[in-house]
């Protein structure tokens, strides 16, 4: 009779129930994204820690291992963000000025191709002699708009101070996990045996490690491959004389993060870039790229990541379309390894059922 009330008292209230554990996911945000830096950095983390215990054993910073491996663990991560806006923001700041500054140009380019385009359709030709001063009138009027927004500069200036608040609060939990996630495991294994029975304790350490070996290899799998891919992009886009290859290197890199989804968002966005200077240029980009995608696809994944997963293509296609349809960006980053540790559980458990019959 309780489990009835509560399951009737849930379906009634449903929309209460969710904006509470909505408001508890908020409020715990800097931990999840603390437990998130902290996963990444483990194997770095480990990496320096294993090299500073064969170089100072047996010598009196012995106990400084830990806190040296963190700190070079964080300042790894540092160093790399900083070297990515220090190329990526300069090159986009100079592209956005190249841009404005040949803004009449491209309006004459477009007025030609829209010339040639209505001339072979033998239709009336459009003028677009004013499109110049439109947009420009466009953009004064959007800035003067946000100059006389006062609220919404408030709501801009609290969302930066909760953002920062919470970076902050995210860096200190990553420092306290990574620095003691020994202890922390241990503590959680205890918990678990004390409160549970052996084989509900057995079954989730088993799902855990699952779960922390799948992530594990994802990250891993997808940050090597971006890697990779933005470099192939860097130097092909040399060789063949592109503009902006470090900017679009960089941008195909992160992109690729995204499976599936990612390599076509960069690709777009590269061919926008490079079709505002030339639109030979991108059509070029664009063929240079299809070529990496099909190398990297059918030789560089399946050696860097290759089956890992255990997850069939068809299931990635559906977990990023599914996972990202929920939860937008975050769902089309985490949905594959969440869909392959749902795979690898339902398959065991097949196996576990057809071998009992």
């Amino acid at each position: 009779i309780t489990f009835t009330v509560l399951l009737i008292l849930v379906i009634v209230k449903f929309d209460v129930l969710w904006g509470a554990v909505a408001s508890v996911l908020t409020v715990c945000r800097p931990l999840f994204i603390g437990l998130a830096i902290a996963f990444v950095l483990t194997k770095p983390c480990a990496f320096f820690r294993c090299h500073l215990d064969r170089l100072l054993a047996g010598t009196a910073l012995k106990k400084a291992v830990i806190p040296l491996a963190v700190t070079l663990s964080y300042l790894l991560l540092f160093g790399v963000v900083a070297a990515v806006f220090s190329f990526v923001l300069p090159q986009l700041v100079g592209s956005i000025g190249r841009f404005a500054s040949n803004l009449e140009g491209y309006v004459g380019q477009a007025q030609v191709w829209i010339n040639d385009l209505t001339a072979w359709l033998h239709l009336e030709e459009l003028d677009l002699s004013r499109l110049d001063q439109v947009l420009r009138d466009l953009f004064n009027s959007a800035l003067a708009a946000l100059s006389n927004a006062v609220p919404q500069l408030v709501s801009l200036t609290s969302n930066l101070v909760s953002i920062v608040v919470t970076g902050v609060l995210a860096l200190v939990f990553s420092i306290y996990m990574l620095s003691g996630k020994d202890r922390l495991l241990a503590q959680c294994r205890r918990v678990l045996r004390a409160y549970t029975p052996p084989k509900v304790c057995r079954m989730v350490l088993e799902v855990t490690a699952l779960t922390a070996g799948t992530f594990s290899k994802f990250v891993t799998g997808q940050i090597t491959e971006a890697c990779i891919l933005g470099g192939l992009t860097f130097a092909g886009m040399v060789l063949l004389r592109l503009d902006y290859p470090l900017l679009i290197a960089v941008l195909i890199g992160v992109s690729a993060l995204v499976p599936i989804v990612g390599a076509y968002v960069g690709a777009f966005t590269s061919a926008l870039l490079l079709a505002m200077i030339d639109p030979m240029k991108a059509v070029i980009f664009l063929l240079f790229l299809v070529c990496l995608q099909q190398f990297e696809g059918n030789v560089i994944y399946p050696r860097v990541v290759g089956t890992s997963l255990g997850l069939p293509g068809i299931w990635v296609l559906a977990a990023v379309t599914i996972g990202g349809g929920l939860f937008s960006f975050l769902g089309m980053l985490l949905s594959v390894p969440v869909a392959s540790i749902l795979y690898t559980l339902l398959r065991q458990d097949v196996h576990r059922r057809l071998d009992g019959m």
